[in-house]
């Protein structure tokens, strides 16, 4: 590879991380025009695995909106992120494929199913993990979302802890 090539890939990881970024921000505060702008024209997601539903981004930030409203506080930890380029029409680089593990721990909004117990206000009220799937298209505009797959692997729901264990 030559230096040129190498700048230029480094320079499309970080254009990826920041949209990457972008999509855990614009969710995380809500959103949703900037979440929109973050799609290719015909863009979709796919939350079905986390209990949600599959279609064009419009219509996944409609559902995204009215169903996490629920929580006064949201934030996506994104991690471990495996960036690969490939190529379209002969041309290199013109796609990435970008597998991210999350972490996201929610507060329910007041009245919204919280317990309200002792603890209720210093930490979250349902915590989700899994693996992000994001398909990401060069456009004119720059690196956009192709496709959005979210495989939820795991949550933890407000309710009573068990007991510690005599030990």
């Amino acid at each position: 590879m030559t230096q040129r090539v190498e700048l230029a890939t480094v320079m499309d990881r970080l254009a990826v991380d920041e949209v990457v970024t972008a999509y855990a921000v614009a969710v995380d505060d809500g959103d949703w025009a900037a979440y929109l702008t973050l799609f290719t024209a015909d863009g979709r997601a796919d939350y079905r695995s986390a209990g949600g539903i599959e279609g064009g981004a419009g219509q996944v930030a409609g559902w995204l909106s009215e169903n996490l409203a629920l929580f006064s506080m949201r934030q996506h930890l994104i991690v471990n992120r495996r960036v690969r380029f490939g190529t379209l029409e002969h041309d290199t680089g013109d796609t990435a494929q970008v597998q991210a593990d999350y972490v996201n721990p929610m507060r329910f909004a007041e009245g919204e199913g919280g317990d309200g117990g002792e603890g209720a206000a210093t930490g979250p009220d349902f915590v989700c993990g899994g693996r992000y799937s994001f398909a990401f298209l060069r456009t004119g505009e720059g690196w956009r979302l192709r496709t959005v797959v979210v495989e939820e692997r795991w949550r933890v729901l407000p309710g009573p802890r068990p007991a510690a264990v005599p030990g």
